[in-house]
């Protein structure tokens, strides 16, 4: 399976949300966290004082203008469905090259696999530090909307 879209960002951005690798309702769509399930752009709007974007679109724009980027660390690899669990042959994408385009200054992981994969595939060539924030995914059923939304606040320096 290949990563198909691009990551959002822009000479701006500076902080960089990685996720692992798309779910089959985001390669169906071709953008971030489309499961209607994933909590992360409520989590953001939440965060940055926004209403949540209804589009792709609206999406982008929110992220751009609170100078945030997102990216997933997986360019390619073996996946059953949507499923962190089953990943395997990973071949991670270029992120040191995302970070000499823009400003990021700090990296987070949404979620426990993100963070693995990229110390694994990715610190040694960027050497930046990257901090777990819990999983917006579904399959995170422990963490509430409203714990998810105190939790990143708390980790996340916007």
């Amino acid at each position: 399976m290949i990563h198909t879209f691009e990551p959002v960002y822009n000479k701006n951005s500076k902080i960089l949300i990685m996720g692992s690798f798309p779910s089959v309702k985001s390669r169906e769509n071709g953008f971030y966290y489309q499961h209607p399930q994933n909590r992360f752009w409520k989590v953001i709007s939440a965060l940055v004082g926004w209403p949540i974007p209804d589009v792709i679109e609206e999406q982008k724009k929110m992220l751009l203008e609170n100078r945030i980027a997102i990216w997933d660390v997986i360019y390619s690899c073996d996946i059953n469905g949507s499923s962190d669990s089953t990943i395997r042959n990973v071949i991670p994408n270029d992120i040191q090259a995302l970070l000499d385009r823009s400003a990021i200054i700090t990296i987070y992981a949404n979620g426990g696999k993100a963070y693995e994969l990229y110390n694994r595939h990715c610190y040694r060539e960027t050497g930046k530090m990257i901090i777990k924030l819990p999983s917006t995914s579904p399959a995170n059923a422990s963490y509430s909307l409203e714990k998810l939304v105190a939790r990143w606040g708390e980790l996340i320096n916007l």
